[in-house]
């Protein structure tokens, strides 16, 4: 009886020997629905008989007659053999169903649970990935390591043999690959090569896990699992600018390793567990790692958009954590699981407050520390404040941080931004004169952030019916972000704040400019901490003040100001035709007196030198000591703002709402209304949270997270080891990482994979502990040499009786590339870097793959802009995965490309060129040297006399770049064994 369940044989074999007649729920239910239900229940029931019903089967109409065999057609077809079609029933189980028959057919639980048992086209809940893990209470092996004696176990059964060790260096190589996608350097390889502890190996392997290289390494392996890409997808394809956050927070969990089940929990509900947590809120950016689909029209649409969303969703969860295809459930019953269609939808409902957008990171300590800050330097502000009131109140004026007075010329009267003309712009007696076309003034650099400010101006306009023209703007060198004192963009000759995307602009409902092109008028804007934004003309409000999302941060040197321009680049009606006689920049908001005390003091400006002749030698000490605590005030404040306001591309709550069962999945035909739940498939702990359907999402997912990550979970640690043991073999313990289902792989060693697990949640879920375990162990420092007796019993190696040979991914190839060339750059987190040109068409964004040369473009693959739908060069003709959707296993193909790219690729040439250099530097002159040195940057070993004599003739005939290219070309540096 093959692939009948244990249940359903001891369940028959008991009612055939027992003198009752049988049980239905303990006999007949279980073999209906092994042999029958497949085919035969549900409306779409083959022939119309649906077996899973009483009304349906017993009766005057039924297939089966209580008490009567010769009129029942169901016995019938079963005692010809008809029935089921390809095998009839085993004798035992006939004279079950005989009986039942016989003694009145009375039916117990109605209807009979499909799902119940296994049979040979499903899984049943008693499938062997929904049982709970043995490990520990079973078999205990006594080998230093209990992995070797699982794997040898199965090796004797086979009558096979594992292979001897692997050497050493071979070893150092392959490990430090494994943990952290680097090839060992010619100083690690020394070490070990010098270290004859007998504990040298456990040495490296503590180093290797310490490095910040492992959590870079295998966080890339995670957000393979995930999805995560770094645009939209869909038509638009827009750029998130802000998803990095989560790669960082992947790769510093990683690294301190953070126990697991902790690690899935923030993802799933950080933000709901730790709400003031910046970490545990950009751990949640990966519920939307995924694809998200910005162009919907009607409300329709917008519906079936939303549900497509919430299917990939309920599938990452379900395949990276549980290693189940619950999405397949959306329209139906999953044909070969046990999920009903109403349990997709209730584990559905756990997420439908999910939603994708950018959102700032909090953090409390720093927000603390900013507000007492702000309060201190205020303080210290209204101290110099006070000092300089005298002289200030005769000369006019609050201090500015920058200052020009473009009668006199360009230069910074305060600090240190001075403009320099560009184009059609002329300094006069009366000011800067803008021609509108071409010129404008631009200044250095910002010495100091920005945040908070007052922009003021005296200008004279050239004519009144300019629509968009700037006076002055503060703007990222690019022009791409900005705030501006703008002429009559929105509305005909009115004042505005112009800002980019006009996202910090509101209309002040001012007055109309009558004036300004007779006789300069003084116009000041400021944007207070709170983002209010205020306008002033001639020193008094300009209309109102509104609420903007500001006020907008502007870095220390990468920000600037201009005149006569909106914001870069030249062109268009960003350009203002008129005459600047002086301007201001303040750090602050002015106060509405404030600005009309500089108003009421002209345009001329207090020089520093006046205030200090002006002050007493004691005032004078105390104003540089205030100046002095400002700056001190100032530095500090700006580190803690450049914690804050950090962006990241999270999730951002939406209203959760009411789930209902949808016909066929689809978003016109909604039935039932279900509560949130998980999967009652899931036996030893219970699925109903006890929720109500529209329960806030915070309820939601943080019982969703408690449920997934629970020790009692039997798929939870399974699917993590497994996913561990993949990325070291190459090949799972099962072979389908994110599928435990029917369809998914079954265990080469189900008693080693369930000990693994066990262990796992025994030590407090640390991944690090898992690997230690698995590197440690003679299976993995097997040789790689394939054997030509194992060979022809197990091809595939799925017994283990060799570590079988590997090609590195393309990001480690990449990486080992520019290692060897000494190249890398080994900066850790942060913005990536991006390896593309974007163009934009219709609304589209479109990612050109090139070679950029800049030095940030040397990082580790894992920072890289990842675009979906982008053609990453390289890296995709060595099988990196399009993040459009999950990759738990990459494809491993061999292509002419390949050969092709590492060959006459602009990256193969440029690094083939760099390690030849290198060379150069590090053995001159010395062609046998360079050639051994080349050896071990490349593979991690000498070369052999043969391997030596050739690369020297080569390097005499073409030299040291053809060299390079060859070795980067070589199998030997693409895998390792």
């Amino acid at each position: 009886m093959p692939r009948l369940s244990a249940l359903v044989a001891v369940a028959v074999i008991a009612q055939h020997a027992a003198a009752d007649p049988p049980d239905f729920d303990a006999a007949v239910a279980p073999l209906l629905a092994a042999r029958c239900l497949d085919c035969h229940k549900g409306a779409n029931a083959k022939g119309g008989l649906d077996l899973s019903r009483r009304d349906a089967v017993v009766g005057k109409d039924g297939a089966v007659v209580p008490g009567k065999l010769k009129d029942s057609a169901l016995w019938e077809r079963v005692a010809a053999g008809e029935m089921p079609p390809k095998k009839g029933l085993p004798a035992a189980e006939k004279a079950v169903l005989k009986e039942w028959i016989e003694a009145g057919a009375r039916w117990g639980t109605d209807p009979i649970d499909p799902f119940r048992v296994t049979t040979a086209a499903r899984a049943g809940y008693d499938w062997w990935a929904l049982q709970p893990p043995r490990g520990r209470s079973g078999r205990q092996p006594d080998a230093p390591n209990p992995i070797d004696e699982f794997v040898r176990a199965k090796l004797r059964d086979k009558r096979l043999s594992p292979s001897p060790p692997a050497d050493p260096l071979t070893l150092l190589r392959r490990v430090t690959f494994d943990l952290t996608g680097l090839p060992p350097t010619p100083d690690e390889l020394d070490a070990f090569r010098r270290d004859a502890a007998p504990d040298a190996y456990e040495k490296v392997v503590a180093r290797l896990l310490a490095s910040p290289a492992y959590g870079e390494r295998w966080a890339r392996h995670w957000l393979d699992v995930v999805r995560y890409g770094e645009t939209d997808g869909f038509e638009r394809n827009t750029r998130r600018p802000h998803a990095w956050p989560y790669r960082d927070w992947v790769i510093r969990a990683l690294n301190a390793d953070m126990p697991y089940d902790r690690f899935v929990r923030l993802q799933l509900a950080g933000d709901v567990f730790h709400p003031d947590d910046p970490d545990a809120v950009a751990a949640t950016g990966f519920l939307v790692a995924g694809v998200h689909n910005t162009v919907v029209g009607t409300d329709a649409m917008r519906a079936a958009a939303r549900q497509d969303e919430i299917e990939d969703l309920v599938g990452a969860v379900g395949q990276t954590f549980l290693g189940l295809t619950l999405n397949c459930a959306r329209c139906h019953d999953h044909k070969f699981d046990p999920v009903s269609q109403t349990d997709y939808y209730r584990f559905a409902a756990l997420l439908a407050g999910v939603g994708h957008g950018e959102r700032t990171l909090p953090d409390r300590a720093a927000t603390e520390a900013l507000n007492k800050l702000t309060r201190d330097a205020a303080a210290v502000r209204a101290e110099l404040a006070a000092i300089e009131a005298p002289v200030r109140a005769a000369a006019g004026g609050p201090e500015p941080v920058a200052a020009w007075d473009f009668r006199t010329g360009p230069s910074d009267l305060v600090g240190s931004l001075h403009a320099k003309a560009v184009g059609g712009v002329r300094l006069t007696a009366a000011g800067a004169t803008f021609d509108g076309k071409t010129g404008y003034l631009r200044t250095a650099p910002l010495a100091a952030p920005l945040r908070a400010k007052t922009l003021e101006v005296w200008v004279k306009l050239d004519g009144l019916t300019q629509r968009g023209g700037g006076v002055v703007s503060v703007q990222t060198p690019d022009g791409g972000v900005f705030d501006a004192i703008v002429f009559g963009e929105q509305e005909p000759a009115k004042w505005m704040v112009g800002s980019d995307g006009f996202r910090r602009t509101k209309s002040f409902a001012g007055p109309l400019e009558t004036d300004a092109e007779k006789d300069a008028v003084h116009v000041a804007i400021t944007v207070a901490e709170d983002g209010t934004v205020t306008g002033y003309r001639n020193g008094r409000p300009y209309g109102a003040a509104f609420k903007s999302s500001g006020p907008q941060p502007f870095d220390a040197g990468k920000a600037e100001v201009v005149f006569g321009m909106r914001h870069g680049p030249v062109g268009g009606n960003k350009m203002l035709a008129a005459t600047v006689v002086a301007a201001r920049l303040y750090d602050r908001a002015l106060t509405a007196a404030g600005v009309a005390t500089s108003f009421a003091g002209g345009p001329a400006l207090v020089p520093e030198a006046v205030i200090r002749e002006k002050l007493s030698p004691a005032d004078r000490d105390r104003r540089e000591r205030a100046k002095e605590r400002l700056r001190e005030l100032s530095a500090a404040e700006a580190a803690l703002r450049s914690r804050l306001g950090v962006k990241v591309y999270a999730n951002v709550v939406q209203p959760a709402g009411v789930t209902r069962v949808l016909a066929r999945g689809d978003v016109t035909t909604p039935r039932e209304t279900v509560a949130p739940a998980a999967l009652p498939a899931v036996r030893g702990l219970p699925a109903d949270f006890g929720l109500a359907p529209d329960a806030p999402d915070a309820a939601r997912r943080k019982a969703l997270a408690e449920w997934v990550a629970s020790p009692k979970n039997p798929l939870f640690a399974r699917v993590a080891v497994n996913r561990l043991w993949h990325h070291h073999f190459g090949t799972g313990l099962v072979e389908t990482p994110s599928d435990f289902g029917f369809n998914g792989g079954r265990p080469t060693h189900p008693e080693l994979l369930d000990w693994l697990a066990a262990e796992f949640a025994a030590k407090g879920f640390s991944l690090k502990h898992v690997h230690r375990l698995i590197v440690t162990s003679e299976t993995y420092r097997q040789a790689s040499l394939p054997r030509a007796d194992c060979v022809k019993v197990d091809a595939d190696n799925r017994l283990l009786w060799r570590m079988k040979p590997r090609r590195l991914e393309g990001e480690a190839v990449r990486d080992a590339m520019l290692s060897a060339a000494g190249l890398l750059d080994r900066t850790l987190g942060g913005q990536g870097f991006s390896d593309y040109r974007e163009r934009n068409f219709n609304g589209t964004a479109y990612f050109d793959p090139f070679d950029p040369e800049t030095p940030e473009a040397r990082r580790r693959s894992v920072y890289r802009f990842l675009p979906r739908g982008g053609n990453p060069g390289l890296l995709e003709v060595l099988d990196c995965p399009d993040p459009a959707s999950a990759a738990p296993r990459r494809a491993v193909t061999t292509t002419p490309l390949q050969a092709l790219a590492l060959w006459n690729g602009a990256f193969a040439l440029r690094t083939a060129d760099a390690l030849a250099a290198r060379l150069e530097r590090e053995a001159p002159g010395d062609v046998g040297k360079q050639v051994g040195r080349a050896w071990v940057l490349a593979f991690g070993r000498e070369p052999t006399a043969a391997e030596r004599a050739s690369a020297e003739r080569l390097v005499r005939a073409a030299g040291l770049p053809a060299l390079a290219r060859a070795l980067f070309n070589a199998n030997e540096f693409l895998t390792v064994g």
